[in-house]
């Protein structure tokens, strides 16, 4: 079963999220998928662009905690895109959770549709958004990044953009991509590449520094007590046992 769906239009190639049942959740099969699929994208002189994306209402429900891929792999998922010599814009009509925000925020541009939403659940689970700090932290505001790290409040599109992890909340998704679509197809496959290693340099620098130790830390807390209670309850659906 493929879970990444592939497409192309004049120079600009679609990866689209394609698990539903798990509401893109990222499995370690997904993961990996997506890893090919950009290696692939990066290796073809013809792509301009590349488009994340998804099926059903979910964009990426964080990790599958039925069979999560190794974090090396995801945190490998991550500066991949941000290391791609062409960049990758994300469009998004449904739900953002977790991990997920994470995938987004690697992104270059963000493009989300009025029925989006998003939530940085870790905390209420027994976790933290640690290896995903190495794409949000760069990107967010640290006013909300303080607020929705530590609640794990829902908040819609137009929150996303006012705190930055967006660039575009949209009525019309298509509508808000053409612009951005219609500049990159205008641009040079040089000109994108050195643009784009000039605002991603601090973010690649930060993944080199940091990420051994994010991954080791998110590894403590999944093997830690308190997330599996937080997990079982999360599948059980349930409050865990620390809700007063």
């Amino acid at each position: 079963m493929t879970l990444i769906a592939t497409s192309g239009d004049r120079g600009i190639v679609t990866l689209t999220l394609d698990s539903p049942a798990n509401r893109n959740a990222l499995s370690a099969a997904l993961v990996g998928e997506l890893r090919d699929a950009l290696a692939d994208c990066a290796a073809d002189d013809t792509v301009r662009a590349v488009v994340l994306t998804h099926t059903g209402s979910t964009f990426c429900a964080g990790a599958d905690l039925t069979a999560p891929p190794d974090p090396e792999a995801f945190v490998g998922l991550m500066r991949e895109i941000v290391a791609l010599p062409k960049p990758v814009v994300a469009r998004v009509t449904g739900h953002v959770r977790a991990g997920g925000l994470g995938l987004l925020a690697a992104c270059d541009i963000a493009v989300a549709g009025e029925a989006s939403s998003f939530a940085l659940t870790e905390s209420r689970l027994g976790l933290a958004p640690a290896v995903i700090s190495l794409t949000l932290l760069p990107r967010v505001d640290r006013t909300a990044a303080n607020r929705y790290y530590l609640t794990g409040e829902r908040f819609d599109a137009a929150e996303a953009a006012r705190i930055g992890l967006v660039t575009v909340a949209a009525e019309d998704v298509e509508k808000g991509l053409a612009p951005v679509l219609d500049g990159l197809r205008r641009a040079s496959p040089q000109g994108l590449a050195a643009s784009k290693e000039l605002v991603t340099a601090t973010v690649l620098r930060s993944f080199d520094q940091y990420a051994e130790d994010l991954i080791a830390r998110s590894a403590a807390l999944f093997a830690s007590d308190e997330a599996r209670e937080g997990m079982t309850a999360f599948l059980e659906r349930r409050d865990p046992a620390w809700v007063r």
